[in-house]
């Protein structure tokens, strides 16, 4: 029944999860909450997310605090406090800090499965950095299950 499925969280409460996530990323309704139709996560950008595309999924977000600057297709966009940006699957991004403190945002995957994603990522731990940069080679392996792929160097 849908009345089963209600959450309602507390200021600073996060949703369980498989693993713990760093204090960066707040998970508010996961993917089972919702039964696969979206997740919605509160998310400090600390550290640059590079160029990417979600080829099953859209990403919407919404900055809450700060300065967020989006990497959309070949082109520059600043986001205030207040923006907010849908990112079709399909076409190339970037999200990047642009304020300090970082921005904060809040970040809607449908269909869902950005948490069970953050989740690997944070298991797989070290190894999936160089020089304290997200490595896209290594990533990739990875986010390949959540239909997720980091553009590589050449």
């Amino acid at each position: 029944m849908s009345q089963d499925r209600f959450v309602l969280l507390e200021p600073g409460a996060v949703r369980p999860g498989r693993i713990p996530l760093p204090p960066a990323f707040a998970v508010k309704a996961t993917t089972d909450d919702t039964e696969g139709r979206f997740s919605v996560l509160e998310v400090t950008l600390v550290q640059d997310i590079p160029r990417h595309v979600h080829r099953h999924a859209d990403e919407c977000v919404y900055v809450l605090d700060g300065v967020l600057e989006i990497e959309f297709d070949d082109r520059r966009h600043r986001a205030p406090r207040g923006t907010f940006a849908l990112l079709p699957r399909g076409v190339p991004h970037a999200l990047r800090g642009a304020s300090d403190p970082p921005p904060r945002v809040l970040q809607i995957s449908s269909p869902g499965g950005w948490e069970r994603y953050l989740e690997d990522l944070i298991e797989a731990g070290p190894a999936v950095f160089t020089e304290g940069r997200l490595d896209p080679v290594k990533v990739n392996p990875i986010v390949a299950k959540y239909h997720i792929g980091y553009e590589e160097q050449s």
